[in-house]
């Protein structure tokens, strides 16, 4: 059985890796940040020799994007300066790695979703912070690195504990006793269940794909408008939603305005991911379940 170290447990992501384990016949050692801080390589590397993993999967991050532009050395200590130590240290004990990064690298400026060989230009610290990842991780270890790009990833009953949710559960929220809501028409996305995220990078895994930058999202783009329509007509929410172009500025901040990924390798090797809309209902279905 292959024994998977994982850092982040408390994500949506790590919850949904541990969730679909079994599947793949993975044994799973999920720690949180009490447990094991990525900052301290000597910790990362402590475990390493503890459980002897065949894979470290890498979920934690900070991601809060106007938390990054306020701290920008702590998005980086966990974003850029950690993703490199344990890439080193997965190198030294020859054991695959792999991390996740954003939509966020581009500036949204090409107009159609971006593929893996495509420039990044990121426009906020939080991007910054996630393509500096890439590189470290890349070019510390790339005969045994993935570096998996995603884009508005969401799941888990409760969402992510950094951000206090995640969009679908904030927006329902947002919604409840109000006539009406604005959201933004401008931003096209690839919105991502961690559900589906977790299993491809499963598959990618047990397929023993070749290493380097991978795109997984759900397939498909759409507005956040857009986006925000389907959660409610699933839910069944009445609330109306105004559309506001708001030109990808976020405060002081911006955002990119078209960062639809397209996953052209994976798909190249046979995995694909489910339709954004598909994505969604399976969401709702995880939802009730967890009522």
């Amino acid at each position: 059985m292959t024994k998977v170290l994982l850092i982040g447990k408390n994500g949506q992501l790590a919850g949904a890796i541990v969730k679909n384990a079994h599947a793949f016949d993975l044994d799973i050692f999920p720690f949180d940040k009490s447990e094991l801080d990525v900052t301290e390589a000597s910790q990362v590397e402590k475990k390493i020799e503890e459980i002897k993993p065949n894979v470290v999967i890498n979920t934690s991050a900070f991601h809060v994007v106007p938390k990054c532009e306020e701290l920008p050395f702590d998005a980086m200590a966990i974003n850029f300066f950690a993703v490199g130590e344990i890439a080193k240290i997965c190198k030294k004990y020859k054991i695959a790695f792999i991390t996740y990064s954003t939509d966020y690298v581009f500036d949204g400026k090409k107009g159609v979703p971006y593929n893996e060989t495509d420039s990044p230009h990121p426009l906020q610290t939080y991007g910054m912070s996630k393509l500096a990842g890439e590189y470290a991780c890349l070019r510390s270890y790339p005969e045994g690195s993935f570096v998996i790009r995603t884009c508005g990833l969401y799941g888990g009953k409760t969402g992510s504990p950094e951000k206090g949710g995640n969009f679908v559960l904030n927006i329902l929220k947002e919604a409840q006793g109000k006539d009406s809501i604005e959201v933004s028409s401008e931003q096209i996305v690839s919105p991502t269940y961690a559900g589906d995220l977790s299993k491809t990078t499963l598959e990618l895994l047990s397929r023993k794909a070749e290493p380097g930058i991978y795109h997984l999202a759900n397939e498909g783009s759409c507005s956040w408008h857009e986006f925000t329509k389907e959660i409610f007509r699933i839910a069944g929410i009445k609330t109306k939603v105004i559309p506001v172009d708001r030109g990808g500025a976020s405060g002081a901040m911006m955002r990119p305005k078209v960062s639809a990924l397209k996953n052209v390798k994976a798909k190249a090797i046979g995995i694909e991911l489910p339709s954004w809309k598909e994505g969604l209902k399976s969401y709702f279905e995880e939802l009730s379940k967890a009522e």
